[in-house]
C-alpha cells in the first residue's frame, strides 16, 4: 500500500477497500460511524427505505435534531417525530431538539482516533480534530454508507499545515483557519486533505483544533486531519471517555504533496467581510463600521472556552444598545458547563440574549438581522441571504472580536479596545471535567423491536420523486447562467421560509434559484409538457455549488428538469450530489467558452448513450444552436457514476442491477 508517512494516508490505507491511493483516482473507503442532521436527515431516512435497509451495518450511527428548531408551525415538530420514528427503525442513535449541533455534541460521544465517520452535513470535517477521518458529502452517499457500502471520493492530495510559535493575547483559533482562507480562498484546497503537524500545535485544544477543521470545508477541502496527542487525550477525559483514546501521528519524515507553514505569533485579529468566507482582512482595516448585531456560537466556535472567553469580556459591562448580542449554546453540555462557572450570569446580565442549543441563525433559522446592518458572527459561512435576510451583512470573525465589538457597537479590534480600556486579557479557568449527560441521547432499540416500529409520516413528508433515466439527446434553453462560487444557499434556500419543506420536494423545488433568479421556478415549469418536466441547462462558473452538503440543491433543479450543468469547475460535495440523482456535471475545456453562452440559447447533447458508456473517452461536443456553435467539454465520471447518471441517479442504478 503506498504510502507517504502521512496520519490521512494512514487513515486511508486502514480504510481503502477500492482503488489505488493516487490523487485523481476514485477511492472506496470503509465507513465506521455516520452523522446526519435534521435539515438532510429526513431524505437519507427516506433513501434507507428506498434501499430497503433492515438495520444500519456502521458502527455507530447517529441522528441529531439541531437545524430545523423553530416551530412556528407543525411541519418541524412533524419531521423530528418521522426521525425519531426512523431511528427506532434502523437501528440509530437520536439527539432530540436542544441537545446540540451535531458536531461538538459528536466528538463530545461518539468521535474516536482513527475512524472515519461519514456526515451528510460539509462541517463533519471538524471531527478530524480528534485524528478522525471525517467526510462531509450527501445524504445519498451517508445512506449508502450507513447500508454497509464504500463511500467513494477521489483521493485528494495531502497538504501538510506546519503550526509554529504560540498565539498572541487576543488572538485564537479562529484567526488561523481565517488566515488560510485569506491566503487560499474558497477554492484553494479542492480535492485536498488539510493535514496540521508542527510544535504550533501544543497549545491547540481539541476544541481549538475543531474551530479550524471545521471551516476546512469553507476552504473546499475533502477533510481536515489533526494528530491524536495530549490534547486530544485531555478531550476524551473531561468527557469521562479516556478508554477511546489511541494515539495517532503523522511520521517524522512524512512527505506531503504540498506544504505550507503558519507562524501563531505573527497572527492578529482578522474578520472576513460580506458575502464570502474567503474576503478576509485584518479587523483593523474595519474598524469604526458600525454594529447591529453580535452572535456567539454556532459548530465553528463551538467550545466551552469560546462563550467563556465572550462572557469575560463583557462581564460587569452592558453591551452597546443598538447591538443584539445573541448566544447561540452548541450543546446542552456546554451551556450546563457555562452555568456552572457562573459564565451565564455573566452573559445575561451584559445583555446578552441566550438561545437553545443549535445552530440556529447560522442556517437561516431565526436571528436574521436587519437589512443591511452589519452583524458579527463566530459562525462559518456569509453567503448572501443566509442568515435569513436577503440583503444581509454577515462579518465572520472570533469570539474575541464579536464580544468587543458588541460593547463597542462598532467592528473594534480586541487589542485596541484592551489597550484604551486597561483591560487585562482573560484568563479562563475552564472545569476539568465537563457536565456529561448521557441520558440526552436515545440508543437503537434492540433488533426484534426495531422490526416492529412503523415510520411516523407527517402531511408534509412526500416521499422521494421517480427520475426517469437520462434520454439519448439533451435539448433545452439555458434557464440560468451564474457566475463563480454559486453556493448550494443560491440553489436551495435555507432558512425559515424555506428548510420547513425540506422533506416536500415539490413545494421545495418552488424556491430553486430565487435568491438569483425568482422567476427560475415558473420558468422551468413553463417548459413542462404533458410527459413530464421540459429539459433545460444550468451553466456555471469556478466552484459551483460550494458550501452546504444539501442535496436538495441537486434534487429540486432535477425534479423541474434539470438534467446537465455545464461549468467551469465544481464544488466536490455537490458534484456527487449531482450524479446521484441523474444531473450530469460538465466542464468546459476552454473556460472562455462559458462567455460565448448567454442565458436562453438553446444547448443540444447528442449520443450521450454511447459517450456515457464505461470506457468511452470523457469528452464531449456541446451544440450552442442559437449562435450555431459547438464546445468541446469532458467530465471527470468514474464509469460506476456513468452508470449512475444513465439510469437516473443511484437508487435507480441499484434497483437496476438488482
Amino acid at each position: 500500500m503506498p504510502s507517504h508517512g502521512t496520519l490521512a494516508h494512514r487513515l486511508i490505507a486502514d480504510h481503502l477497500v477500492e482503488g489505488r491511493m493516487e490523487p485523481g483516482q476514485e477511492i472506496g473507503l470503509r465507513i465506521d460511524q455516520t452523522l446526519t442532521q435534521d435539515a438532510t436527515g429526513t431524505l437519507v431516512m427516506q433513501e434507507l427505505e428506498a434501499l430497503r435497509l433492515d438495520r444500519v451495518r456502521t458502527e455507530v450511527s447517529v441522528q441529531y435534531v439541531d437545524h430545523n428548531l423553530l416551530q412556528a408551525d407543525e411541519r418541524n415538530a412533524e419531521d423530528h417525530a418521522f426521525l425519531r420514528s426512523a431511528c427506532r427503525r434502523f437501528g440509530i442513535w437520536y439527539s432530540k431538539p436542544g441537545n446540540g449541533v451535531s458536531h461538538p455534541t459528536h466528538m463530545q460521544r461518539f468521535g474516536v482516533p482513527g475512524r472515519t465517520l461519514a456526515g451528510s452535513d460539509s462541517h463533519t470535517c471538524a471531527a478530524g480534530s480528534l485524528g478522525m477521518l471525517a467526510l462531509g458529502t450527501g445524504g445519498l452517499e451517508v445512506a449508502l454508507a450507513m447500508a454497509g457500502r464504500p463511500l467513494y471520493v477521489t483521493m485528494p492530495e495531502i497538504w501538510g499545515i506546519r503550526l509554529t510559535g504560540r498565539l498572541p493575547e487576543w488572538v485564537s483559533a479562529k484567526d488561523v483557519v481565517l488566515e488560510l482562507l485569506r491566503r487560499h480562498g474558497v477554492k484553494g484546497a479542492v480535492n485536498r486533505i488539510l493535514e496540521y503537524h508542527g510544535p504550533g500545535l501544543e497549545q491547540l485544544t481539541a476544541m481549538d483544533r475543531h474551530v479550524i477543521a471545521n471551516m476546512g470545508a469553507e476552504l473546499g477541502a475533502t477533510a481536515s486531519v489533526f494528530p491524536a496527542d495530549a490534547a486530544v487525550r485531555d478531550f476524551l477525559r473531561a468527557e469521562d471517555r479516556e478508554d477511546a483514546f489511541r494515539e495517532l501521528s503523522a511520521e517524522p519524515d512524512a512527505d506531503y504533496d504540498l506544504t505550507d507553514e503558519i507562524d501563531l505569533a505573527a497572527l492578529e485579529p482578522l474578520i472576513a467581510r460580506p458575502t464570502s468566507p474567503g474576503n478576509v482582512v485584518p479587523v483593523r482595516e474595519v474598524a469604526g463600521e458600525p454594529v447591529g448585531q453580535a452572535v456567539i456560537g454556532s459548530s465553528a466556535n463551538p467550545g466551552l472556552r469560546d462563550f467563556a472567553v465572550a462572557a469575560a469580556i463583557v462581564a460587569g459591562r452592558q453591551t452597546d444598545s443598538a447591538v443584539s448580542f445573541d448566544i447561540n449554546p452548541t450543546s446542552r453540555e456546554i451551556l450546563a458547563d457555562l452555568t456552572r462557572m457562573g459564565a451565564t450570569f455573566d452573559l445575561i446580565a451584559a445583555g446578552a440574549r441566550i438561545h437553545q442549543a443549535g445552530c440556529l441563525g447560522c442556517i437561516g433559522m431565526g436571528q436574521a438581522p436587519a437589512p443591511g446592518r452589519n452583524s458579527l458572527r463566530t459562525f462559518p459561512r456569509n453567503f448572501p441571504g443566509r442568515s435569513g435576510t436577503e440583503q444581509d451583512a454577515v462579518w465572520l470573525c472570533s469570539p474575541e472580536t464579536a464580544a468587543v465589538s458588541a460593547l463597542t457597537g462598532e467592528i473594534t479590534d480586541p487589542r485596541d479596545w484592551a489597550a484604551k480600556e486597561a483591560a487585562p486579557p482573560p484568563r479562563l479557568r475552564l472545569p476539568e471535567r465537563a457536565s456529561v449527560n448521557r441520558a440526552m441521547l436515545e440508543p437503537p432499540l434492540p433488533p426484534e423491536q426495531a422490526a416492529r416500529i412503523t415510520l411516523e409520516r407527517g402531511p408534509n413528508i412526500s416521499g422521494l420523486p421517480d427520475l426517469d433515466p437520462l434520454p439519448d439527446a439533451l435539448e433545452g434553453p439555458v434557464l440560468l447562467k451564474c457566475g463563480d462560487n454559486v453556493s448550494t444557499d443560491e440553489i436551495s434556500p435555507a432558512g425559515a421560509k424555506a428548510l420547513p419543506y425540506r422533506s416536500n420536494i415539490p413545494k421545495l423545488a418552488e424556491f430553486t434559484f430565487t435568491r438569483i433568479d425568482p422567476d427560475y421556478p415558473r420558468r422551468a415549469a413553463d417548459l413542462a409538457t404533458d410527459s413530464g418536466p421540459g429539459h433545460h441547462f444550468v451553466v456555471g462558473g469556478e466552484n459551483y455549488g460550494q458550501g452546504s452538503s444539501r442535496e436538495h440543491a441537486a434534487i429540486t433543479p432535477r425534479h423541474l428538469g434539470l438534467h446537465a450543468v455545464v461549468a467551469k469547475s465544481y464544488a466536490r460535495i455537490h458534484w456527487q450530489n449531482l450524479t446521484n440523482f441523474g444531473v450530469l456535471p460538465l466542464e468546459f475545456d476552454d473556460p472562455a467558452d462559458y462567455d460565448r453562452i448567454d442565458a436562453d440559447d438553446r444547448l443540444r447533447l447528442e449520443n450521450l448513450h454511447t459517450d456515457l458508456a464505461p470506457g468511452a473517452e470523457p469528452r464531449l461536443r456541446l451544440h450552442n444552436t442559437t449562435k450555431d456553435e459547438t464546445y468541446e467539454i469532458h467530465h471527470h465520471l468514474s464509469d460506476g457514476r456513468r452508470r449512475t447518471v444513465l439510469a437516473g441517479g443511484t437508487i435507480a442504478a441499484l434497483a437496476g442491477a438488482g
